[in-house]
């Protein structure tokens, strides 16, 4: 079994991935969009990601992309929290 990696860290990871995606985990979570289960679930998967360690360069060069990379487990939770509050706007 891999080895999860530190909880505060992916935290960081899934909310600057929202970020540079455009996905605000945090006020879909305001807004009950996101629920506390569903998000601690994005950063337990994040934990157990592979290319998590090239996360933080790669979110460097990317600051703001339409998706996040193919190689990111949270790809599509993030887009439909994309589309949800772009379609809310």
């Amino acid at each position: 079994m891999p080895r999860l990696g530190q909880i505060m860290t992916h935290l960081r990871l899934v909310l600057r991935m929202g970020r540079a995606t455009g996905a605000d985990i945090v006020e879909a979570h305001r807004e009950g969009r996101l629920s506390q289960e569903d998000w601690a679930d994005m950063v337990q998967t994040c934990r157990g990601c592979e290319w998590a360690p090239d996360c933080p360069e790669w979110l460097d060069e990317n600051e703001c992309v339409h998706e996040a990379p193919e190689t990111c487990p949270n790809r599509a939770r993030l887009a439909a929290l994309r589309d949800q509050t772009q379609k809310d706007d």
